[in-house]
């Protein structure tokens, strides 16, 4: 079966309808994946199927229609190979998407990727979460943030809460301990203009792994000394 199909079969199994130009999209996407994973690694997920559901669909399961009013301002916070940033961006092409990621060769796969894809409205951005957070260009400018994988709720707060706007959402996409790292986060959340959290579990076709996602309002501006210098977060969190 071809990539293709696999997305269609999953995205279908998952409740979500994809256009044929959709679907191509996420088609080419993978064969870049895959071509530039030969030379760096972006991915230790490889076979068709796999990409399909845990890559794809679960970089779409942080979608929610009613939080995602058209041309919202997204951030993704250390995408590395694009997730889940460019499989929203396919899914939302009115999207204003910026893939912010420490690693330059990384960000010239998301360049190449943006090329392809003939996606507008999408920045590249090689730079440290904690340096960019900082400048005002990006600080407190986006009605979303999204993060998967990154790093404990406790820490990725506070790379990721200083960009976003009072009034906006930071989506943090977790495993099987969300509940426990969310009980964890709940003071630095606080500290950082965060509000209310609200937990979605996730349910991956055919899989039984246990996902969520938390999506935490931005009630306050987040205080001029966060974030802190890079390492401190890991170090010392809030």
């Amino acid at each position: 079966m071809s990539f293709r199909d696999e997305m269609g079969q999953a995205a279908g199994a998952y409740g979500i309808s994809l256009s044929e130009r959709q679907l191509e999209q996420f088609e080419q996407y993978f064969v870049l994946l895959m071509d530039w994973n030969q030379k760096m690694n972006l991915t230790a997920i490889t076979e068709p199927h796999e990409v399909a559901v845990k890559h794809m669909i679960d970089s779409l399961s942080v979608y929610d229609a009613a939080l995602f009013p058209v041309g919202l301002r997204l951030i993704d916070v250390g995408t590395g190979a694009g997730f889940p940033g460019i499989p929203l961006k396919i899914l939302r092409p009115d999207l204003r998407l910026t893939l912010l990621d420490s690693l330059n060769k990384r960000v010239r796969f998301l360049e190449t990727v943006v090329q392809a894809l003939g996606f507008t409205d999408v920045a590249c951005i090689h730079a440290r979460a904690e340096e960019a957070a900082r400048q005002k260009i990006y600080r407190e400018q986006f009605d979303m943030a999204v993060s998967r994988a990154v790093a404990r709720l406790p820490v990725l707060a506070e790379y990721t809460l200083p960009f976003v706007k009072p009034s906006g959402i930071f989506a943090a996409m977790k495993g099987m301990k969300y509940q426990e790292e969310a009980d964890a986060a709940m003071h630095a959340i606080r500290v950082l203009g965060g509000g209310a959290m609200r937990l979605v579990p996730v349910k991956l076709p055919e899989l039984e792994d246990v996902r969520a996602v938390i999506y935490i309002e931005k009630k306050g501006r987040t205080p001029a000394a966060y974030p802190r210098k890079a390492g401190i977060p890991e170090k010392n969190p809030l």
